[in-house]
């Protein structure tokens, strides 16, 4: 199928009101198939318990529209919010993939976490690591991988059949702007550079966030486009530049408290999700690291 024949994506989108973050099925309606992006595992802080409720609905929904899904793909290693990839591919039989470059992020924190000896960052808990342009095939639906670096060293953008752009964190809605880049490895310089190159896809593409924080006025929303992003997003509209928006991000990032969830989620998404291993009484435990972050 040319490219000028193939049709926009179907695609549902699952709000995780704890964490205000939007997951979401990228399918197919006439083969059938698909990709879950960037799931949530519902997790108690206080509590230290999991649940898969959030995660079951997309199951559920999976089942009702009868669909195959054959990835579960990753944005970046989130660090407000646990994966619930395991869950998902013990259940869908998909394979979970992101980008080559959590290699980099693995490697700085098990240092921050000093992570078991037998922990490699290497990238082998995920299913595939994905190259900066490489394309794949899912059912009739086209992806093109694109590196977002700025957020994390690893952050992607996935397009599908150059109609449906998923950023993860790389932007926000036009009214909320942009990701922060003060965690270990961030960039505004880089975040800048890698935003320019998502704006400078055709204006129509349609934009899909994975985060919403909503300005008084309006509730949760999750989908824009790169004219309205061009046009009206608060930190990087058209005209600005890139040395106002560094002194911008970094003045902004350094009056930001650190997310809720990071530590115990940065551990467990470096590992595709998993949780570490249990030690030798058959518990798992995650770290509290003093004065890292």
């Amino acid at each position: 199928m040319s490219q000028n024949k193939l049709s926009a994506p179907m695609v549902k989108a699952f709000l995780d009101n704890d964490s205000e973050t939007f997951s979401y099925v990228v399918y197919d309606k006439p083969q059938g198939k698909g990709v879950v992006v960037d799931s949530v595992l519902d997790f108690d802080y206080k509590s230290g318990r999991t649940k898969t409720d959030s995660a079951q609905n997309i199951v559920n929904f999976v089942h009702e529209e009868g669909l195959e899904i054959e990835w579960i793909l990753e944005t970046h290693a989130h660090a407000d919010h646990l994966s619930a990839a395991p869950f998902l591919r013990e259940q869908l039989g998909a394979k979970v993939g992101i980008g080559e470059h959590i290699k980099g992020v693995q490697k700085i924190f098990k240092e921050v976490f000093n992570l078991e000896k037998e922990f490699l960052p290497n990238g082998a808990d995920f299913d595939h690591l994905f190259a900066d342009e490489e394309t794949f095939r899912v059912g009739e639906l086209q992806f093109r991988v694109i590196h977002t670096p700025g957020h994390t060293p690893a952050d992607l953008a996935y397009l599908v059949n150059e109609q449906a752009l998923f950023v993860g964190d790389t932007l926000f809605l036009p009214d909320v702007g942009t990701a922060r880049c003060d965690f270990p490895g961030g960039s505004s310089k880089t975040l800048f550079r890698s935003i320019k190159k998502l704006l400078a896809l055709a204006p129509e593409t349609q934009m899909y966030i994975c985060h919403d924080y909503p300005t008084e006025g309006r509730s949760h929303e999750y989908l824009t486009t790169v004219a309205e992003q061009r046009s009206r997003n608060i930190h990087v509209h058209d005209g600005v530049s890139e040395q106002e928006f560094v002194e911008m991000r970094d003045t902004r990032d350094a009056t930001l408290d650190m997310p809720r969830l990071i530590l115990p989620s940065i551990q467990v998404n470096i590992r595709a999700g998993h949780m570490p291993p249990a030690d030798d009484s058959g518990k798992i435990y995650l770290k509290l690291p003093l004065n890292q972050l």
